[in-house]
């Protein structure tokens, strides 16, 4: 069915050549030559676009605009003028116009305007297929070659720009072509982390940057008490295709300084990773330095109740003994308390902010049925994160930041993978509950399935006795006990995790931005 086209304009018998144009193109096109007669049209006639002069008499083209919107939100006004005055151009953009042109208008304008608006989705759907049809087999050849750690971020960086793009159109049938190549891409790299891991946490090999490296790296070089505070904001669980959807809303307020990605340590889970991140310091490490303050899996407390301790620790050890700030938000009220207070934090030097929503989103979705069907798949995760952020206080303590002169790190801790294929496993009562990451005695497990750490010592992990091993899933794998096997195997499937090995877990961002304030 063609599309209709309503053309408002007091001349509009002088543009009979440009409407016989789009009526040959397939067109329908109604016309009118004044405001009244353009909203009655638009009050009885469902139009698909409406072209509108600016300069009509009677009812101008603004007082037009405005009536039509109030009739037809959705429908896309074209304003077209021969006056070029600021005024004009800023009342028409507030009146949500769609375009803006400038007479006298050729076809062809017309036309470009036309198939901007009506026709982009369908346009810009095609262009990604025939651009990700044309990178898959470059894709291809580079998951089959030799890939250091650089190489393998790069990669990832590719796959969640092609998986954004991609799934912005649910009829598009190259997101599955890319997920099949995105699992590939999984495979490989659990083979890679199970082949260099323990040799990186040792000083070996292509090492990437990792958690218990990242504050020293990335955040301590830019803390200067001459400076307005340094904000340091983790956001618990962030993956980076969830950092891509949310890094518009923050440019509105902050300008990009450096973005990069580092590898979460295993398991890729808040207890290890986060712990590691503010020490500055592996589990093992922290389990001996600070007695009493690692807290076992099997024990009772809370696992990350001395992050601001291990935090102050790690910046005396880096000769920043600045005076500081630690908070961690889990809740709507701390949140708004913080963006209330933030004059109160101008004479720190630095302050860090934890920010635990996306974690907490992950969990509900595993146990609440409502939010299963709101977050069903990675695009609609990835929605209601950016919906939960447009208005949340986090995101009016960023605004505060940056209006006052702050500069800002955005991070996390790890990520998380939509789990789909159960591994079977067996351990005894004193096997920690994690779906992603197991540590016990007498494990029985699926070996293609699993990195196994026999030896904890080596991956600086803690020890609860001499038989102690660590086995962590690979892929979009999940562990399940036999015991009501096919219960939990639906309880659990499809659902959010962390824990274990995947490009969504361990490749995580971390991002330095300054105000555009200043």
């Amino acid at each position: 069915m063609s599309a209709s086209i309503l053309w408002a304009d007091d001349e509009i018998d002088l543009l009979r050549p440009h409407v016989l144009f789009l009526e040959g193109k397939g067109y329908r096109v109604d016309t009118v030559n004044n405001g009244l007669d353009a909203v009655e049209r638009v009050g009885g006639t469902e139009y698909d676009i409406v072209f509108l002069d600016e300069n009509m008499p009677g009812l101008s083209g603004l007082e037009t605009l405005e009536r039509i919107k109030a009739m037809a939100p959705r429908t896309p006004v074209v304003m077209i003028t021969k006056s070029e005055e600021e005024h004009i151009m800023e009342e028409a953009i507030g009146g949500k116009i769609s375009d803006y042109l400038i007479k006298p208008v050729n076809p062809n304008q017309i036309l470009l305007a036309l198939k901007k608006h009506l026709e982009g989705r369908r346009l810009v759907n095609e262009k990604s297929t025939t651009n990700y049809q044309q990178q898959f087999r470059q894709l291809g050849m580079r998951l089959s070659g030799r890939l250091g750690t650089k190489e393998w971020m790069d990669l990832y960086e590719e796959l969640v720009r092609w998986e954004l793009e991609l799934s912005s159109h649910p009829d598009q049938p190259m997101a599955e072509i890319l997920r099949s190549q995105w699992q590939e891409a999984n495979d490989l790299f659990c083979r890679y982390v199970a082949d260099n891991y323990l040799d990186w946490l040792a000083g070996k090999g292509d090492a990437p940057l990792m958690s218990h490296q990242l504050f020293k790296a990335r955040v301590a070089p830019l803390i200067d008490p001459a400076q307005p505070p340094l904000y340091m904001v983790l956001i618990d669980n962030l993956r980076l295709d969830q950092w891509r959807i949310l890094e518009p809303i923050v440019a509105e307020h902050f300008k990009v300084e450096e973005q990069s990605l580092f590898f979460s340590i295993l398991p890729t889970a808040t207890q290890y990773a986060r712990n590691a991140l503010f020490a500055g310091m592996m589990p093992s490490e922290i389990e001996k330095r600070f007695t009493g303050k690692w807290i076992g899996e099997e024990e009772e407390g809370s696992k990350n109740a001395h992050e601001d301790e291990f935090l102050a620790a790690q910046l005396q050890r880096l000769g920043k003994g600045v005076k500081h700030s630690y908070h961690k938000i889990s809740n709507l009220a701390q949140g708004r308390k913080l963006a209330d207070t933030l004059d109160e934090l101008q004479g720190n030097a630095l302050n860090v902010v934890v920010y635990n929503f996306v974690d907490m989103l992950s969990h509900a979705r595993t146990e609440m049925e409502v939010i299963r069907e709101l977050a069903d798949d990675d695009a609609a995760y990835r929605s209601l994160t950016r919906s939960w952020f447009e208005h949340s206080p986090l995101l009016d303590i960023l605004k505060g930041i940056a209006a006052r002169g702050s500069r800002l790190v955005i991070t996390t801790d790890h990520g998380t993978i939509r789990v789909n294929e159960p591994s079977k496993v067996v351990g005894d009562r004193n096997t920690n509950s994690n779906l992603r990451y197991k540590h016990g005695r007498n494990l029985t497990y699926e070996a293609r399935d699993v990195l196994v750490v026999k030896d904890p010592a080596k991956a600086f992990l803690p020890r609860a006795n001499v038989s102690t091993v660590y086995i962590f899933t690979k892929k979009d794998l999940f562990f399940v006990y036999p015991n009501n096997y096919n219960h939990f195997v639906n309880y659990f499937r499809h659902t959010f995790q962390h824990g274990g090995i995947s490009l969504e877990e361990m490749v995580v961002p971390v991002i330095t931005l300054k105000p555009r304030t200043s």
